[in-house]
């Protein structure tokens, strides 16, 4: 499987890692067959958001709750590693659901996507995915 995301849409989510640091951001991603349509950011509500994110709630049930009624696809989760690897930690692991769904990891310059399955390769949870970003106009965030 592969992560189909444009540069621009890419760099927008680095351009948030590196304003939000040294807390993590994280945000949504809608799309398609592993293709990246929009993005929307949202709260990180964790406790201690320099080390951990969670998305806001209310955002997520929002996303979720339209996209039953035809609206934007979630096809994942992107967050920041503000001083540290683009890998996925312990803590994201015990954090995933086995749901398929797509974590795009970045640092504010690097990026890796993993996807979230059963019996993954890391830490049991994440299979590593390959990243392909395009150069497509067009696509920005669905802030």
């Amino acid at each position: 499987m592969k992560l189909v995301i444009s540069s621009t849409i890419l760099d927008e989510l680095q351009q948030l890692a590196r304003e939000t640091a040294p807390e993590e951001a994280c945000g949504l991603l809608f799309g398609d067959n592993g293709r990246v349509s929009s993005f929307k950011v949202t709260q990180n509500v964790a406790e201690n958001r320099l080390r951990h994110f969670e998305i806001d709630p209310v955002d997520l049930i929002s996303a979720e709750r339209a996209m039953r009624d035809n609206g934007p696809r979630i096809i994942g989760y992107y967050h920041s590693h503000p001083s540290g690897a683009v890998g996925p930690s312990q803590t994201d692991a015990a954090m995933a659901a086995p749901d398929d769904r797509i974590w795009l990891i970045i640092n504010g310059q690097d990026a890796a996507a993993w996807q979230a399955v059963e019996n993954g390769e890391i830490y049991g949870r994440f299979d590593p995915i390959t990243l392909d970003c395009q150069s497509t106009k067009g696509q920005t965030a669905d802030n």
